[in-house]
């Protein structure tokens, strides 16, 4: 199952991506990949299917080891990875099929090529549960004097307007510093300065850039629609109690829950045209995301993998030939017309998602790559 093969062609880029670390972005993307071909693999070996081949990584095999029949390999080209059936290839209908995957029931089919989606939507369940149980331990919040962090930046509003981006870290406002203001200083600063230009020193991603933000006025108080926090807070804990397992169980059901929903709306503005393909993130945007994660800390790192891996999970689950969803598709098309469709046919239908995810995919890197520039 080759459905990983888009998702991290920006590793080979790291090291050209400005302010990118190297093994934050590498364990995100690399984990990822692992816990969602070993989703396939577990429900292959559940139905008593050998596996030929699991690997990290297409092309030649650079190392690895034998597990019983599997030959579980680190290839040379880092793009992604798979699980392959012992002589059958989903993505081959003429392929020979001697241990019988054709032959299993519909169900058990279904239940190999959702494994992968079921993979990724269990690590953000269990992430999820594990932020609840530390986020109700947390007693108090105190700031450190720091740079301020952009955390979202509202579009259409003077701050969208000026430039500045989430995760941008602002070290100076005005005649305001940081670290040596403090967030609520700069408010009142902003507030008192309706109409009035403002420039702001931003660090992004290890370049630093001047902008002009001038707040709105919002009958007599400035506002530029910008959220914003120090950079390092410290969080104070109190002991674990048995409680918080059940506070982490209830973040782990509603957030995850959630989150899909928010995933699943957002993919449907882009198909309705509802919403702006420029707000797309690609692997580039991925890449960058992780690395800054990995900076911030443990628990941020966490929620970023949550959150990538329940898109890949709602990706993945779009009926769209050759992703999971597209072979869960055609397999249940065929079985409400009561007749399987042609190997030609077959071949067509997967050929064609094919170079839609690669169009997808290209479109997607070249707004990546835009971004960078500006």
């Amino acid at each position: 199952m080759k459905h990983m093969l888009l998702m991290v062609p920006a590793l080979v880029l790291v090291p050209f991506i400005p302010g990118v670390g190297f093994w934050g972005p590498v364990v995100l993307l690399v984990s990822l990949i692992f816990f969602h071909e070993l989703g396939h693999f577990l429900v292959a070996k559940k139905m008593g299917l050998p596996v030929e081949v699991f690997s990290l990584g297409f092309g030649p095999r650079v190392a690895g080891f034998a597990w019983n029949e599997t030959d579980v390999r680190l290839s040379l080209l880092p793009l992604g990875g798979y699980v392959r059936l012992a002589g059958y290839n989903p993505e081959d209908p003429e392929a020979e099929d001697p241990h019988g995957f054709l032959a299993q029931p519909a169900w058990k089919r279904l239940a190999f090529y959702s494994g992968g989606i079921l993979a990724n939507v269990l690590i953000t369940v269990v992430i999820f549960f594990c932020l609840g149980v530390n986020d109700a331990r947390v007693t108090a919040v105190r700031q450190v004097p720091s740079p301020l962090r952009v955390l979202e930046v509202i579009p259409g509003q003077p701050g969208a307007q000026a430039g500045l981006q989430a995760e941008d870290q602002i070290r100076a406002f005005g005649d305001m510093h940081f670290p040596g203001n403090s967030s609520e200083e700069v408010i009142q600063y902003i507030r008192a300065r309706a109409g009035v230009a403002i420039p702001v020193t931003v660090d992004r991603d290890g370049s630093p850039r001047t902008l002009v933000v001038t707040p709105r006025n919002d009958g007599g108080v400035g506002r530029i629609g910008v959220n914003f926090e120090p950079s390092i807070l410290i969080y104070d804990k109190r002991p674990f109690q048995i409680k918080d397992l059940g506070n982490g169980a209830a973040v782990a059901v509603t957030g995850s829950a959630k989150l899909a929903w928010e995933i699943l709306g957002n993919f449907g503005k882009l198909v309705t045209h509802k919403g702006f393909f420029k707000e797309v993130g690609g692997p580039i945007t991925i890449v960058r995301a992780g690395s800054r994660a990995a900076k911030a800390g443990l628990m941020p790192f966490m929620f970023l993998v949550a959150l990538i891996s329940m898109n890949l999970a709602v990706l993945n689950a779009l009926p769209i030939p050759f992703l999971d969803g597209g072979h869960a598709a055609l397999l249940v098309f065929e079985k409400v017309r009561g007749k399987d469709l042609s190997n030609l046919v077959k071949e067509r239908i997967l050929t064609g998602g094919f170079f839609f995810i690669v169009g997808l995919f290209v479109l997607i890197l070249f707004q990546d790559i835009w971004k960078l520039r500006h």
